[in-house]
């Protein structure tokens, strides 16, 4: 059968101040009333029921999730002690869905992306999940790139080497790159955005963990034998310290030889900062994007979301202002992939209140 595995555990650290540690991204409602991770619930409804769905998160979000997605199994809500990315996060719930189903087949997603056209990328999703049950491939959905990005990773394929009409073997992965390296992959035509979204049997990316990270698939058929007891807390505890702190992107689907990408074009962002946020909602005749109580002059292109007090904003243009009750973020529009280093910063020094 085929599940769901939505990945919630990350900070959203792009984000601050709205989002932080007690209450990050992916459980903010940034577009409408409805949050990023109940919309990436609600999307996948047409072919995984919540009965069928695994949320991965840290253990201090697990009651926050339950509270978001009531429609969630108790024991479909797997609890992080530690963040480690994104490979133990899988190692997890592929061994949780290979002893709940021999055959699964997962589809896993980041919990806090959009996607415009849901039709289009579930007719992807359903042509991915029919591969992954009989190539036993690991596959993956890349982005028809509109732009030079610099904030997503990229996929390259091979063009001339087709398994069916639109799937492709992969060449190489590639971190985000600069801005004249991102316009000579937009100018090859045979690179694609890293979407983060994967698609294989829960047998095939354990056999394949088996071989390229060898010490977290151990720690995890470990602690696999305590599934369902009183030592699961603690045997997922300790896989977790034992388990290397690497993407699925690094430790696996750049090491193995069956890896194949799906090219789309759904609409889809990963919301990664403030100007992503930008990017996609409605703007004003000056370009202006305005939240709460807010009051502009000679001003365009900006960004203003306001908390609780009144913002005015003079004479500024692409600017992103945010405001909370305890901090204030003033950045260039082109800059709020930088808001991470604001964190980072907090971080060393320690400023826990501002977290």
């Amino acid at each position: 059968m085929i599940y769901s595995v939505i990945m919630a555990g990350g900070i959203g650290s792009r984000f601050w101040p709205r989002s932080r540690e007690a209450h990050p991204k992916q459980f903010m409602p940034v577009f409408d009333e409805q949050s990023l991770l109940q919309k990436t619930l609600q999307r996948m409804r047409p072919l995984v029921p919540p009965e069928r769905t695994l949320v991965v998160t840290h253990e201090r979000y697990v009651p926050l999730t339950q509270q978001q997605l009531p429609e969630i199994p108790e024991g479909n809500i797997l609890g992080e002690p530690i963040s480690r990315n994104t490979a133990p996060c899988i190692a997890y719930a592929a061994f949780k869905l290979r002893e709940m189903d021999p055959d699964a087949v997962m589809i896993v997603l980041p919990s806090d992306h959009l996607v415009k056209h849901e039709n289009r990328f579930m007719n992807i999703i359903g042509q991915a999940t029919d591969a992954a049950q009989t190539s036993g491939s690991l596959l993956t959905i890349g982005i028809q790139p509109s732009y030079p990005a610099t904030g997503y990773g990229y996929i390259q394929f091979d063009p001339s080497d087709k398994e069916s009409s639109d799937i492709y073997p992969v060449r190489t992965f590639a971190e985000k790159p600069n801005e004249s390296t991102a316009e000579r992959f937009l100018d090859s035509g045979d690179f694609l955005w890293n979407s983060g979204i994967f698609i294989w049997r829960a047998d095939t990316i354990l056999s394949n963990m088996q071989i390229h990270l060898k010490s977290t698939w151990k720690a995890f058929d470990v602690a696999s034998t305590h599934f369902g007891t009183d030592q699961e807390s603690d045997a997922i505890r300790e896989a977790y310290h034992k388990s290397t702190r690497i993407s699925i992107d690094v430790g696996v689907m750049e090491r193995a030889g069956n890896v194949q990408v799906i090219p789309g074009n759904f609409g889809w962002s990963d919301i990664g900062d403030w100007k992503a946020v930008y990017d996609l909602s409605k703007k004003n005749r000056h370009g202006n994007v305005l939240q709460g109580n807010v009051i502009v002059h000679d001003t365009s292109r900006c960004m203003v979301d306001a908390g609780k007090r009144l913002i005015a904003v003079v004479g500024m243009h692409d600017v992103v202002v945010v405001d909370t009750d305890d901090a204030l973020l003033i950045c260039h529009r082109n800059s709020t992939q930088q808001v991470k280093n604001v964190v980072d910063y907090l971080h060393a020094h320690q400023h826990k209140d501002f977290l």
